[in-house]
C-alpha cells in the first residue's frame, strides 16, 4: 500500500464526485451534413492493425479491429481469407500474439481498460472457451510476452515489482520464476533455440535507462550483462532468428541518439551499427539473419531501409509516399507495412523482393475521408530549436482559432501521419499545433531528457516558444488559442493555464495528470518507476518538485474555462486525483468548468465513445471561444 498524500479530500463515494458540472455531448457538430459525415466517418470507418503472423505458419495472422465498433482482436487464415473476430468484450481488447505453431490466438484479459489481468489463449479456428494461457502466473500488469516453440516469457507487474516467468509448453508444470526484483524489469527475446533469454530491467533505479541481462532458460543463470551507466539505456529488440545464432539486436544510445549494435552475450563480443542517418533508429532481422529492416526516424517522419550485416550496404526500400508505420519482413523476404500522412489515411501494404509495392489487404467498407496536409515549422527554444507541426483548414485566413494539441507520453512525438481526431479539429476550422517540446522522441537523448528534474513546466516553456513565432508570423491569433492533450498532453494543458493564464482561452485536457502526488499513490507501479526516474526520487523525498510539477497547486491562479474527460478504470492517471482536482475548481465557486466521466480506462476502444468525447471537446472549446 502506498500512503495517501495528508492533503488528500476524502474519497469520491463521500463527497459525491458527480456534482460536477457535466459537459454535454452534442447531437452533431456541423449543420452541413457534408462535414457531418466526413468527421464521422473518419472514426467510424473500419480500421485494422498490420496483421502479425506466427512464426511457422505465416498464413495464421492476428490483427486489431473496429468492425464491430469495439477495438478488438481478430484472426485472418490467409490460407482460406477467412475472417473471424475473436474477443467480444465491453471496453474492448487490444494485446494479442500468436504462438509459433499459430494453432491458439493469445490475448490480454483485463476489467474494463484496466489494465490489471493475465493471458489467456483459445483455439485459432474458434470453437472453445477462451482459459489462461501461462499455469501458475498471477494477475498483474503486462511486463513482456514471448512466445516461443517450447517455452513461453511472461513479465507481471505488481506493487511489489516485476516477477518474469517462464513455462514449458510442453508440461503441465506452472511456470518458474526465472527473476524478480521491486524495480521495474521486463522480458526482451528468447533465442531461436531458446536457451536464451534476455530481459531488460532498471535494478539501478532507473526505469528510464534500463540495462540488459540474459539468462539460460535452462535454470535461469546469467549468462552476460550489459549496462552503459548513467543516462544511456539500452533495450533487446530481437535475437538472429537463426538457430544456434545468439546474437542479440540492441538498441543503444551512446553517442546521444538511438542506434544499433549486435551482442553476442556468449562470448560477450559487440558490434556497434555505423548506419549514417540522422535522427535515430529502430531494426529488426531479415528471415535468413543477413540483414536489418532498419525504421529511420527524422523529422517526425519514418522510412524503411535495408542494411546489409555482412557488407554494410545499407539501402532504401522504394516505400509507399508518407509516413511508416509498424513494418515486418515475411518469410518470402516481403515488407509488409502500413503507411500514411496527415492528408491521407493509412494503408496496408506489401512490397515484395522484386520492388512491387500493392495494398495487401483493405478493411471493408469505404475508406476514411482525408484531411490537411502538415507543414513544419522550427521555433527558437529556450534549449533549443523546437519542431511543431502545423494543420490549417482549407482557406485559412487571420484570425482563426488555434488548438495546441500536445502529445502523451512524455516520451512520443507527434508525427506525419493520418489521425482522425486532427482531422476534426481542422474541419471544425480550428487551426491544429503540434509541438515535439522536450522530453519527446525522435530528436535525440539530450532533448529526451532534457525534462528530467524539472518535468511539466519545461516542455511548456517550449509550447510558448512555437506559440510566440505563430503569433508573430500570423498564423493563430494570441486570444483564440486552446491548449489541448491527452494523458500527459492532458497534465500539461492543465499546468499550461495554471502556470500560463494569460496564453491561454481554454483547457480540454483528457485523461490527465492532475494531482501528481495522489496519482503517484494510486498509479500502476511501472509509472511510479518511471515518475521516481523522471523527478529523482518519490514525492516523500522531493515534496516541493512535485509540488511545482503538479496542476493542483496552480488551481486558484486559472482564468479560463476546463474541461476534464476522465476515465473510471484508468490505472495510468487515475480518478482520485482528478476528482481532487475538480474539487479544488469547484471550491472556487467563480470558475467555469466541465468534466466527461466515460467507464473505461486511459482512453476508451469503443467508436461510439470516442465520437462522444472528440464531440465534447470541439463544442467545450467553440463555447469557450463563443464560436458555439
Amino acid at each position: 500500500m502506498h500512503a495517501e498524500s495528508p492533503s488528500s479530500p476524502a474519497e469520491p463515494s463521500e463527497r459525491q464526485a458527480d456534482r460536477h458540472p457535466v459537459a454535454p455531448v452534442p447531437a452533431r457538430l456541423f449543420t452541413d451534413d457534408g462535414q457531418e459525415a466526413r468527421w464521422r466517418a473518419r472514426f467510424s470507418a473500419v480500421r485494422m492493425s498490420r496483421p502479425n503472423w506466427a512464426r511457422d505458419a505465416p498464413e495464421r495472422n492476428v490483427y486489431v479491429s473496429n468492425a464491430s465498433g469495439t477495438s478488438e482482436i481478430h484472426v485472418w487464415d490467409r490460407a482460406t481469407d477467412e475472417f473471424r473476430q475473436v474477443t467480444e468484450r465491453r471496453s474492448g481488447t487490444h494485446a494479442a500474439d500468436l504462438p509459433p505453431d499459430g494453432d491458439t490466438v493469445w490475448w490480454f484479459a483485463d476489467t474494463d481498460g484496466d489494465e490489471f489481468g493475465h493471458w489467456v489463449s483459445e483455439p485459432f479456428d474458434g470453437g472453445a472457451a477462451p482459459v489462461p494461457a501461462v499455469p501458475g502466473v498471477g494477475d498483474g500488469y503486462p511486463a513482456g510476452l514471448d512466445i516461443g516453440r517450447r517455452f513461453v516469457a511472461v513479465g507481471t507487474s505488481t506493487d511489489d515489482g516485476t516477477t518474469i516467468q517462464l513455462h514449458d509448453r510442453t508440461s503441465d508444470e506452472p511456470a518458474r520464476v526465472v527473476y524478480r526484483h521491486g524495480e521495474d524489469a521486463g522480458v526482451g527475446a528468447l533465442s531461436e533455440d531458446e536457451t536464451l533469454l534476455a530481459i531488460h530491467h532498471s535494478e539501478h533505479g532507473d526505469s528510464r535507462h534500463p540495462s540488459l541481462r540474459v539468462l539460460a532458460t535452462a535454470d535461469g543463470s546469467v549468462v552476460g550483462e550489459l549496462s552503459d551507466g548513467p543516462g544511456k539505456g539500452l533495450a533487446p529488440l530481437a535475437f538472429s532468428p537463426v538457430s544456434g545464432d545468439q546474437r542479440l539486436l540492441v538498441c543503444h544510445e551512446r553517442r546521444g541518439r538511438e542506434e544499433l549494435l549486435v551482442w553476442d552475450p556468449v562470448s560477450d563480443t559487440e558490434t556497434e551499427l555505423a548506419i549514417d542517418l540522422p535522427g535515430e533508429l529502430v531494426a529488426d532481422f531479415y528471415p535468413d539473419g543477413s540483414a536489418l529492416l532498419v525504421a529511420h526516424v527524422h523529422a517526425a517522419r519514418t522510412r524503411l531501409f535495408r542494411y546489409d550485416l555482412t557488407t554494410g550496404a545499407l539501402d532504401e526500400l522504394p516505400a509507399a509516399p508518407g509516413c511508416v508505420g509498424s513494418a515486418e519482413v515475411r518469410p518470402d523476404g516481403s515488407v509488409e507495412y502500413t503507411a500514411s500522412s496527415a492528408a491521407s489515411p493509412s494503408t496496408i501494404r506489401t512490397l515484395g523482393p522484386d520492388g512491387v509495392d500493392r495494398v495487401l489487404v483493405a478493411p471493408p467498407g469505404e475508406r476514411p475521408p482525408g484531411s490537411e496536409p502538415v507543414r513544419d515549422v522550427h521555433a527558437d527554444g529556450p534549449g533549443g530549436p523546437v519542431h511543431a507541426l502545423v494543420t490549417a483548414p482549407a482557406g485559412t485566413g487571420p484570425g482563426a482559432p488555434a488548438v495546441f494539441v500536445l502529445h502523451g507520453g512524455p516520451h512520443a512525438a507527434d508525427e506525419d501521419r493520418f489521425d482522425p481526431g486532427r482531422a476534426t479539429w481542422v474541419e471544425a476550422g480550428f487551426v491544429v499545433v503540434e509541438v515535439n517540446y522536450r522530453g519527446s522522441t525522435g530528436y535525440g537523448s539530450a532533448w529526451r531528457d532534457a525534462i528530467e528534474g524539472r518535468p511539466g513546466l519545461t516542455e511548456l516553456a517550449d509550447v510558448a516558444a512555437v506559440q510566440d513565432a505563430l503569433i508573430a508570423d500570423g498564423t493563430v491569433a494570441a486570444d483564440r488559442c486552446v491548449v489541448n492533450g491527452w494523458s500527459w498532453g492532458g497534465y500539461l494543458a492543465l499546468l499550461a493555464v495554471g502556470t500560463q493564464p494569460s496564453r491561454w482561452a481554454a483547457a480540454v485536457a483528457g485523461v490527465p495528470v492532475a494531482d501528481y502526488v495522489a496519482a503517484f499513490s494510486d498509479e500502476m507501479e511501472q509509472l511510479r518507476a518511471f515518475d521516481k526516474a523522471l523527478f529523482g526520487g518519490s514525492p516523500d523525498e522531493l515534496p516541493d518538485l512535485y509540488r511545482e510539477a503538479s496542476p493542483l497547486t496552480y488551481v486558484d491562479k486559472v482564468t479560463v474555462p476546463v474541461l476534464v474527460l476522465a476515465g473510471e478504470n484508468d490505472p495510468r492517471c487515475p480518478i482520485r486525483q482528478i476528482d481532487n482536482y475538480l474539487d479544488a475548481l469547484a471550491a472556487r465557486g467563480d470558475l467555469h468548468y466541465e468534466v466527461s466521466r466515460f467507464d473505461a480506462g486511459h482512453g476508451s476502444l469503443v467508436v461510439s465513445d470516442q465520437l462522444n468525447l472528440v464531440a465534447t471537446e470541439v463544442d467545450f472549446a467553440r463555447r469557450a471561444l463563443g464560436a458555439g
